[in-house]
């Protein structure tokens, strides 16, 4: 029984020294989670936020789904975007992505086409 006794002890021991060591790697794994995930979302949900609240009437801007529009007009949550000559659609404000920056398109010169290969 002694031995069995000695045994359960060396355990209790072993146990308690270990268990300090999982608590602390299960909190290191929390806080780089929140390192390397949940604070560069926060920060790009709060740059989107400062950007949708930023546009003004006569931005270009793109859309979540890829359009390309001018803002017309403004209400509230409702965005009014011209997406061609005459034709305006209402989005919400939050469907809006970026500001498009018509000098950093046109600095760069015109996209050129591919080099078609040469004939032999």
């Amino acid at each position: 029984m002694s031995h069995l006794a000695s045994l359960m002890a060396t355990a209790e021991q072993n146990s308690g020294g270990s268990a300090l060591f999982t608590f602390g790697f299960m909190g290191l794994i929390g806080l780089a989670m929140y390192f390397l995930m949940i604070r560069p979302q926060r920060k790009r949900l709060r740059a989107q936020q400062e950007l949708q609240q930023a546009i003004t009437v006569d931005d270009e801007v793109i859309t979540n789904s890829g359009l390309y529009g001018f803002v017309t007009a403004m209400d509230g949550d409702i965005v009014w975007l011209e997406i061609a000559e005459n034709v305006e659609i209402r989005i919400s404000r939050n469907a809006l992505l970026r500001r498009v920056n018509p000098a950093e398109e046109t600095a760069g010169g015109e996209p050129t086409e591919p080099a078609s290969p040469a004939s032999e």
